[in-house]
């Protein structure tokens, strides 16, 4: 029997996904992670937007046209937060966030089942790692609950995998594998017995000489204890995902941001202190309820003060359930597309601004297209190199020109 694991949204799906296809090839089963035909398809969905809910209802007919006749099973973040619209559309079982293994045991069943939301982390997948980045799950849940936000009310509340776990997982890599990267819905919140745990962490896995990096962050992380701690970390990527959301301090105090424009700014300066050359990404939110034109104007300033290395910037999408949704009126199509426009252009120049601000940098070469070899700098800036190389190797290049998403380097 082949199954194809099929998955939306984000690095933490991702990573849960690769530990179903990992499971299903230790029951037997021939298994992938490409959408191509086969007798059965599990699709691990997204709830983040709107836009994502329709992409996972899509999914569902792209399978199909490769086999008609194929069992459907949904599981994810859509389907726990309104599984009745995956019904009606030739699904067989449909499921939520919790214990995703489960499905496993269902793929010759039929029906739906929406488990309760653990209170402690599930330790229950385990990813097999082929490629040359590994995402390793240290963290589920998030107790934040931004205003925009849904995925607190379908993951749950903030949970941390346990250390030996982790470090049993990063043990067990594949010597292929040359950069971890920590994933979680909000790694910001990873603990140790209680207390903020990642500078130890860090530190633990710095013995097993592969890059390591961190996903997204939240500001109230930054710390002078815990960049001191990092900065001791001899394989950290300096890398920091810093969500920002907005750049108006009345936007942040409605999206309940627990942290001023200041406040934040402060966070960055600390980190250049430390790791002068840092890539300093972030995500921002445009046309959220309550923005007027002279707080998107607001934002524009400080993204520009600020100097972030890249911009992802999502248009707001209505979440029903959420405070934002309930509270205020959503703004048009007209202006989030605008203020998108106008916000990606000016990342577009701190982008290649703060590339051509780096002279030599250390890529891992991930994979060759055409006539290219492709990898990431330690700071996160995709670099393309021609010459002759191998795929996990590790090279010291000089950026000569800005070129495609990323650098031209030799």
């Amino acid at each position: 029997m082949k199954i194809a694991v099929l998955t939306l949204g984000c690095k933490v799906n991702q990573y849960e996904s690769d530990a179903l296809v990992y499971e299903l090839e230790k029951r037997g089963m021939t298994a992938t992670n490409k959408l191509e035909k086969a007798d059965a398809y599990i699709i691990n969905t997204c709830a983040v937007t709107n836009e994502a809910e329709k992409k996972s209802r899509q999914m569902i007919e792209r399978a199909r046209k490769f086999n008609k006749d194929a069992k459907i099973f949904v599981l994810g973040c859509a389907s726990q937060n309104k599984p009745v619209q995956f019904e009606g559309h030739g699904v067989s079982f449909i499921q939520g966030v919790a214990s995703k293994k489960k499905i496993l045991e269902e793929l010759m069943q039929n029906g739906e089942h929406i488990y309760e939301l653990p209170k402690d982390y599930e330790e229950e997948l385990f990813s097999k790692q082929t490629k040359t980045r590994a995402f390793i799950k240290i963290q589920d849940g998030c107790d934040k609950f931004c205003t925009y936000c849904i995925i607190p009310y379908l993951r749950g509340r903030s949970r941390s995998r346990k250390l030996e776990n982790i470090l049993e997982e990063v043990k067990s890599l594949p010597d292929s594998v040359k950069e971890i990267v920590f994933v979680g819905i909000d790694v910001s919140d990873f603990q140790i017995d209680g207390k903020k745990g990642l500078g130890r962490l860090l530190k633990e896995c710095d013995k097993f000489s592969k890059r390591l990096r961190l996903s997204s962050m939240e500001d109230n992380l930054i710390d002078e204890d815990f960049l001191k701690e990092l900065s001791t970390v001899e394989n950290f990527c300096p890398h920091f995902h810093l969500s920002l959301q907005s750049g108006c301090d009345r936007v942040l105090k409605k999206m309940n941001r627990h942290y001023t424009c200041d406040e934040f700014a402060k966070s960055v300066e600390k980190i250049r202190k430390y790791f002068p050359n840092a890539g300093i990404t972030t995500d921002i939110i445009v046309g959220f309820p309550t923005e007027t034109e002279e707080d998107f104007e607001e934002t524009l300033k400080f993204v520009n003060e600020v100097k972030f290395s890249q911009l992802h910037i999502f248009p707001y999408s209505k979440r029903d359930g959420t405070a934002a949704a309930k509270l205020y009126k959503d703004l048009s199509g007209k202006v989030k597309t605008e203020r998108l426009k106008r916000l990606s252009a000016l990342g577009q120049r701190l982008k290649e601004e703060f590339i051509l601000q780096n002279d030599t940098v250390k890529v891992l070469i991930e994979e060759k297209n055409g006539n290219y070899f492709e990898g990431y700098s330690e700071n996160y800036i995709k670099c393309y190199l021609q010459g002759d190389f191998k795929v996990g190797q590790i090279v010291t290049a000089k950026i000569t020109s800005i070129f495609k998403d990323g650098a031209k380097c030799e």
